[in-house]
């Protein structure tokens, strides 16, 4: 789809807020008219909206917000509805628990894979939390886990196998994330444990489900959102901005769960 912008360019932060200070000087220098931006450290949220801004350049969060230091949102923001995306995905896994008799089993225990650093992050958790103690309020304290991660499937892994190994009474997981990789990471290392084929866990986000599908691991579902539709109305955002127009200050993307049965019609992006 073409809103009318002659040239774009691409630059990757690689998650590092050095370099990505150093891109927000680049983009001033090359005179850009406006910039989409999805912050790889939000503490850095202030000072690019300041550079950016005394430049000139009209700015739009994607994904991430842009954030002053209580929180607060300090330019447009594109991204997804991260509670009730959270809570979706925990629906599915305490209707998955009641289908195989699980919620009752003494040998089951819930891990929540936290990004506690990350704002966008945060809602994704509390929602799956709000849904847990509506559904399953008489389930134990005890064995409902929690262990932050950077969104990161190496640290994820090490993250979600640290709780596995320290707690050998639970012999089946069930796992929430905040994203893809804090699931894939507590699927490896349930299966370095030897106790996947008991455990059922599940994404947030679709993009690393199809291989996950293909192979039967015991990552069973995802609440996939569009991250096309996520880039594509943060473009249309942008152009109305820089065409005198002012675009929504927040815009979320919904998802739905996607199984193995499914997976293939509904995200053919991720194929």
């Amino acid at each position: 789809m073409s809103l009318g912008a002659s040239k774009y360019m691409f630059l990757d932060t690689k998650d590092d807020g050095n370099l990505f200070l150093q891109m927000i000087d680049t983009v001033i220098a090359q005179g850009v008219d406006g910039v989409i931006v999805c912050p790889p450290d939000q503490t850095l949220s202030q000072i690019a909206v300041e550079k950016l801004t005394g430049a000139g350049i009209r700015v739009l969060a994607s994904n991430d917000p842009l954030i002053d230091e209580h929180g607060v949102k300090i330019a447009p923001w594109v991204g997804i509805d991260a509670y009730e995306i959270g809570a979706e995905s925990a629906r599915w896994l305490v209707k998955y628990m009641f289908e195989h008799g699980l919620e009752k089993e003494e040998d089951v225990g819930i891990l929540l894979m936290t990004t506690d650093t990350v704002s966008s992050a945060v809602p994704r958790t509390e929602g799956q939390i709000d849904v847990l103690e509506e559904m399953l309020p008489e389930f134990p304290k005890e064995r409902i886990f929690k262990s932050d991660y950077k969104i990161d499937l190496d640290v994820a892994y090490t993250a979600a196998n640290s709780i596995i190994v320290g707690n050998p009474q639970i012999r089946r997981w069930m796992v929430l994330a905040t994203a893809d990789e804090g699931t894939i990471g507590a699927t490896r290392a349930l299966e370095q444990a030897g106790l996947d084929k008991g455990s059922c866990t599940v994404g947030l986000g679709g993009y690393l489900a199809p291989g996950e599908f293909e192979k039967g691991s015991c990552h069973k579902a995802t609440a996939y959102f569009s991250a096309r539709d996520v880039g594509k109305y943060s473009a249309k955002h942008l152009m109305m901005m820089l065409n005198g127009e002012e675009p929504p200050a927040e815009y979320a993307v919904g998802a739905i769960m996607v199984t193995e049965e499914n997976y293939k019609e509904a995200m053919p992006e991720y194929l």
